[in-house]
């Protein structure tokens, strides 16, 4: 018998003061569930059945403490350090690593019956030429890609005794989604030139977040094991996605190509420098084609997509319009919720 929400037990979240985690989490307190938010970053929100620990998951003192309270039924695990927020590299790697293989030991021990690990498009640097498949064999070029592959093998392998689940996620957008995107929408608000490497003819897949959390949602009470990809349909370039904005914005915005043997050495010795948070994952990507091949995941778990790119798109940049002030005014967010530093793109903002 289906059990009810009034005898589930508490669903952890890491990193649920983050963009995704934060999403997930309303999504799971607005089902009915006792939520478990364990954070670095601080939890602005406040629910009778939201449980917030501050505390850093490299910690297993700390959660075996809680995993023993609380009897996890599912665990989604969403925290990590992203390179562009931080160049402390021992950071991000024991973080994202040795994090993972607390939670996945203790998951394995504590019977947790389900455990989504939210993984990326970063596995790969390269432009494949194809949709790229659960097949097909990561290749990471940069520390959080690599990471990101390191937590995976972590999660898979204690497999044996809980259900373990990866969702392997392009860059997820929402409302609220700023990051490296605040670039982007600080350059179309202002009407200046948006410039793609190339043509901008490259086609790279999205995300919407809430068709993210929906698949994680679906997982509750499933015995569904492996590796997905998951992604947004009908992929179109970055020069109509970015056109798509900028139409509806109603500014003075035009693209314009940069061609990529200049900009990519640029890149490079700018990041070398601490100049720049696009690292070798972006200044391989930005110019090249990405999409994830989705239709495992559509079979499996009857999942499918409602937003293109350039809706979410949309909708992230109309948040970042309406929102502006309250988004300088903030502080202690999490890397995706706050607009990144722009380092020497300044440079080009001004020629723009």
């Amino acid at each position: 018998m289906k059990k009810t929400l009034s005898n589930k037990k508490p669903i952890l979240i890491t990193g649920g003061s983050g963009f995704l985690g934060g999403l997930l989490k309303h999504r799971l307190l607005k089902l009915g569930h006792l939520c478990v938010n364990i954070d670095l970053v601080p939890d602005t929100d406040s629910h009778p059945r939201l449980v917030y620990i501050q505390g850093d998951i490299r910690s297993k003192a700390l959660l075996q403490k809680v995993f023993s309270k609380y009897k996890f039924q599912v665990v989604y695990h969403c925290a990590a350090v992203l390179a562009h927020g931080n160049y402390d590299r021992s950071f991000l790697w024991t973080t994202n690593v040795d994090g993972t293989d607390n939670i996945a030991s203790l998951a394995k021990q504590n019977k947790v019956e389900q455990v989504v690990f939210i993984s990326s498009n970063c596995l790969w640097g390269n432009n494949m030429g194809r949709m790229v498949s659960e097949e097909d064999k990561p290749e990471p070029i940069e520390l959080y890609g690599k990471s990101k592959w390191e937590g995976e093998k972590i999660i898979m392998n204690g497999a044996t005794s809980t259900n373990a689940l990866v969702l392997r996620s392009p860059t997820i957008i929402d409302e609220g989604r700023l990051g490296l995107l605040s670039i982007l929408f600080e350059f179309i608000e202002e009407g200046r030139t948006v410039w793609v490497v190339g043509g901008g003819n490259n086609v790279y897949q999205f995300i919407y977040a809430q068709d993210l959390i929906d698949a994680c949602v679906s997982l509750i009470d499933s015995p569904k094991t492996g590796i997905y990809n998951i992604g947004s349909d009908h992929v179109r370039s970055l020069r109509e996605v970015y056109g798509q904005v900028i139409s509806r914005a109603e500014t003075d915005s035009q693209i314009k190509s940069l061609s990529p043997w200049l900009i990519t050495p640029m890149m490079k010795i700018a990041y070398s420098l601490n100049l720049s948070p696009l690292g070798p994952y972006h200044y391989k990507m930005i110019g090249e084609d990405f999409v994830f091949n989705t239709a495992k995941i559509k079979k499996d778990l009857a999942w499918h997509p409602t937003l293109t790119n350039g809706e979410m798109l949309w909708k992230a940049y109309k948040y970042y319009y309406d929102n502006k002030l309250q988004i300088q005014n903030s502080s202690s967010m999490s890397d995706h919720k706050k607009p990144v530093n722009m380092g020497a793109i300044k440079l080009l903002k001004w020629m723009s």
